[in-house]
């Protein structure tokens, strides 16, 4: 393990974002400590509308589909229509409607962060995620646990955290195809390499998206 030059170049850029950086992370972990039920079962359905769209887009179309009810309320049908700005809007509009139904308790209300709440290892809420809801698997579970302030320990690994990896040389290319075998070994050689250049995972993935994106978002 080593730092090589491009390393240098984004330790520089985390110097310069690292208040920045350390306040959306706060504010991560308020929407957990003070969010409701409702609050947070938007953060993990935000999560569902991810993949191969754009995270601005997915947020608007999540928080449209909040404010006018649908989200808690309306049938996929009727959701459809707000979902024009994600890819596969028809499957991801039934996704929503069987997470919602998953995440209510037998008088019909939104229980979702008393549910991960009894879930105490971050590990474990990813693993139950992963195993039970459909539309999501490591990258988007890990991306909804550090939305709610526990992304520590764990990562996003999309295209852009990937092709950073390779030019810190963490890893030696980007792979073809991410099982979730492999994603949990690219996932120690991150920890490892967060953990040699004291940076935590949560920093180094927001810092990457902001060297990527040019904004730090969610």
């Amino acid at each position: 393990m080593k730092k090589n030059e491009y390393f240098y170049e984004i330790k520089k850029i985390y110097e310069e974002k690292k208040d920045e950086i350390e306040k959306r992370l706060k504010d991560f972990k308020n929407v957990w400590e003070k969010g409701s039920n409702e609050e947070i079962h938007t953060e993990l359905s935000f999560c569902i509308l991810t993949p191969q769209s754009k995270a601005v887009n997915a947020w608007k179309a999540i928080t449209t589909l909040r404010d006018n009810g649908l989200l808690f309320n309306g049938t996929a049908e009727e959701m459809v229509e707000y979902l024009n700005i994600v890819r596969f809007k028809n499957n991801k509009a039934k996704y929503l409607v069987t997470l919602r139904e998953q995440m209510k308790d037998k008088n019909g209300k939104i229980v979702t962060k008393d549910f991960f709440e009894s879930i105490s290892d971050v590990n474990e809420k990813r693993e139950w995620i992963v195993k039970n809801i459909k539309g999501m698997a490591y990258k988007e579970a890990s991306h909804f646990l550090r939305n709610v302030g526990f992304g520590k320990k764990i990562s996003i690994l999309d295209r852009h955290i990937l092709k950073n990896l390779v030019k810190l040389e963490v890893l030696e290319e980007i792979p073809k195809s991410l099982t979730p075998k492999l994603y949990l070994e690219i996932e120690e050689k991150m920890k490892a390499y967060c953990d040699y250049i004291d940076i935590s995972m949560d920093s180094l993935d927001l810092l990457l998206w902001y060297k990527e994106a040019g904004e730090i978002f969610k």
